[in-house]
Order: structure tokens, then sequence, then C-alpha cells
């Protein structure tokens, strides 16, 4: 199980939502401290930058079961209201099978672990851009 340092180390919302005028890195690092401090098990960190324009950052996470999912997505929505961030957006809370944070330029997907084994989102994003074709 990596710990949610161990997964950072590899790999402008509409008003009223969550806001990144501070520090760039600070959000991710108030993302990762939560998880840790929530349990959350296999953090996976992943860059988004070059590769889509929906965030900078992807986080991914198991909970160990629904109600631990919900807990987790619960942790961390109230810490980055906490810290200044905003209300976050929110989807998946009632089923907490599988529950996405936008939080604006940090996306957190939090799952429990058979869901994020079908749905495998780890090597879909961690895939390189397809090389753009020259045209002569």
């Amino acid at each position: 199980m990596r710990s949610a340092r161990e997964g950072a180390q590899r790999g402008t919302p509409p008003n009223g939502l969550a806001s990144f005028r501070a520090h760039p890195n600070r959000l991710l690092n108030v993302v990762l401290d939560t998880l840790d401090a929530s349990k959350a098990e296999d953090v996976a960190v992943i860059d988004l930058r070059g590769k889509t324009s929906i965030g900078d950052q992807m986080v991914i996470a198991s909970g160990r079961s629904q109600r631990h999912v919900g807990a987790v997505a619960d942790h961390i929505t109230k810490k980055l209201k906490d810290e200044g961030f905003g209300p976050a957006r929110v989807e998946g809370l009632p089923q907490c099978d599988w529950v996405l944070i936008d939080a604006g330029d940090v996306i957190v997907h939090i799952f429990r672990p058979e869901v994020r084994e079908f749905y495998n989102l780890e090597k879909m994003w961690s895939a390189d851009r397809p090389m753009e074709r020259l045209v002569i």
C-alpha cells in the first residue's frame, strides 16, 4: 500500500467553486494529506498537464468499502472548504462505488477496489499523448 506522498512522487473554475489563486501545489498537498489522514489506500497521482485541459493533476485512491469511500470523499470536501478552496463539485456520493471530486486543477477519484480495477483509470491516463501528424 502506497501513502499519498509516495503516489504524488510518481506520477479557473466558475465563481463559487474551488479557487486556485494560492500556490499551485497547495491544493494537491491538502488533498494528499486528507487522503492520508482518512486512511485511503493505493493513492496514485497522474500529471495531466499537456494531456488535457480538465485539470493539472488527477489523484486516484481506494476505500475499503462504500462507507469508507463516502467518508473519505466527505473529509476531502470539508477540508477543501475549510482551507479556503471553496466548495468542490462532487459526483457519485449516493452510491459510493466511485466518487469524483472536481476541485478545479486537481481531480480526485475515490473507488472501491473492484470498481477501480474494472475502470483502470491509471492505465488510460498514464499513456502518453500520440504524436501529432505532420502535414507536408
